[in-house]
């Protein structure tokens, strides 16, 4: 075990751990994020606004992929961290390995699924014959990097969770930075001329450099994390199960997003005028520009987990009770924040990806990010607290807070407002949902909170093999 990390994790001033865990972590996210940002300011500049639609219709299967990588990954890391606290060295070196394993194995058969079926999904998704040759060219070369992809994401959750959260930034950084160089090359014609395509390729030889450089650094001595490469099909079924169980919040919330994104699109088709391919590439703007301002948010949430996930594995609730309100503070702060950018620099950002100056494209979308962005300013609640939930273990709670927002609340409102208010009705079941769902973690935290003072009893209705202690014990 490397003991100054787990003396970071476990003595050291929290407050300070958690800006030192957490900046790595949000330069890290907010480049990451600058893989589809940059794609798509590029593709608009270099193809234009309808271009930017195709690339929309990529995110689902792209989020789905993200999904799983993300479930092994923060479902590995919990494990691994709470391990980590307890000094369990077996533990720890069996859910880095299944983790790995399985990624690559999961990653391997959706990019044949999707090679075999990917016209039938974007006809599905609501593909209209303006945008779904992009979308085509787009997807056949990122399917080739699913691997990769996946693999980076596991090894930067569990880099993370052993307290090393530079080298998580450093391989977002290497992927990103390259990415940015290479899409122009590839993508206008004074370099290849590949325009979505070219987009494609920059990203997907970007990630297999990224992935080379933290598996690298992941193998070497300084490393806790102990990948073997021996006896590669010998995959534990109950380490997969946990990892599962564990990560499965993480995989609701994302792949319930590729499932929204769907939805809107469709939305979008029925209550169109005419052909609603720019309407697409609104929602595609938006999506990418909220991925790429918030990522900071969610940096600190990656730099909390694994110091959530130590010191409950090692009993300091003290310690538990103060990263956990200190980092719901930054967060909610900082999502207001970004309430407020939004509201004065929505026409501005649609005019960047605007190289054609389209007043419907621009003025459409800036109203739909204002109305959107409104439900942000409660939001971080829901989630800090479903974080917290599955940092320490405790699936089913996590699981229900992260598919309230957007199953429960979001669809049946989409649906009702849209037929009654049009566009503008999806727009605003955004706020609502995001709203809503923003209370209800709230009051869970408030909950959960007096819980770990020992104030109020606090049932937990799911266990993963007896691995996580009731939370009375707290």
């Amino acid at each position: 075990m490397n003991i100054s990390n787990a003396e970071l994790l476990g003595k050291k001033n929290v407050k300070k751990v958690l800006i030192y865990l957490s900046i790595p972590a949000i330069l890290g996210m907010v480049v990451n994020a600058l893989y589809n940002f940059v794609d798509t300011l590029f593709v608009s500049i270099g193809v234009g606004e309808i271009a930017i639609g195709g690339l929309a219709f990529a995110f689902p299967v792209q989020m789905l992929a993200m999904a799983i990588s993300l479930m092994i990954g923060m479902g590995s890391a919990s494990i691994f961290s709470r391990a980590f606290g307890r000094g369990d060295t077996e533990t720890m070196k069996s859910a880095v390995n299944t983790a790995l394993r399985i990624a690559l194995i999961s990653s391997v058969i959706m990019s044949l699924f999707g090679f075999i079926f990917l016209d039938d999904l974007l006809i599905f998704f609501g593909a209209s014959a303006s945008n779904i040759v992009y979308a085509q060219d787009y997807m056949i070369v990122i399917l080739i990097g699913l691997a990769p992809l996946s693999l980076t994401m596991v090894l930067n959750n569990l880099t993370r969770a052993e307290g090393r959260a530079k080298i998580a930034m450093i391989s977002m950084i290497i992927g990103t930075g390259l990415n940015i160089l290479l899409d122009p090359i590839f993508i206008f014609n004074w370099g290849f001329g590949l325009g979505v395509r070219g987009a494609a390729i920059a990203t997907v030889i970007s990630q297999i450099v990224a992935f080379i450089y933290i598996f690298l650094v992941s193998i070497n001595q300084k490393s806790s994390l102990m990948i073997s490469l021996k006896n590669f099909f010998n995959i534990p079924l109950k380490m997969v199960k946990e990892i599962t169980i564990i990560g499965l919040p993480s995989f609701l919330r994302n792949s319930i997003g590729a499932f929204l994104a769907v939805i809107i699109y469709r939305l979008i088709g029925q209550y169109t005028v005419g052909d609603p391919a720019i309407y697409i590439s609104i929602y595609g703007v938006i999506n990418r520009v909220m991925m790429f301002v918030f990522m900071p948010a969610f940096g600190i949430i990656q730099g909390m987990i694994p110091i959530v996930g130590f010191n409950y594995g090692a009993k300091n609730h003290a310690r538990l009770k103060s990263v956990i309100r200190f980092a719901t503070e930054i967060v909610i702060i900082y999502f207001i924040i970004g309430f407020v950018f939004i509201q004065f620099f929505a026409e501005s950002i649609f005019s960047l990806f605007s190289e054609s100056d389209n007043q419907i494209f621009i003025q459409n979308g800036s109203q739909a990010f204002k109305v959107i962005a409104f439900g942000f300013i409660l939001v971080g609640f829901q989630v800090v607290i479903s974080s917290v939930y599955q940092a320490i273990g405790y699936p089913l709670k996590a699981m229900i807070v992260a598919v309230s927002r957007q199953l429960i609340l979001f669809i049946p409102l989409a649906y009702i407002l849209t037929s009654v208010m049009g566009l503008q009705g999806l727009w605003i079941s955004f706020a609502i949902s995001d709203t809503v769902a923003g209370l209800l973690g709230l009051g869970l935290l408030i909950y959960e909170m007096k819980a770990i003072q020992g104030r109020i009893p606090s049932p937990h209705l799911d266990t993963i093999d007896n691995l996580t202690p009731d939370i009375n014990a707290i």
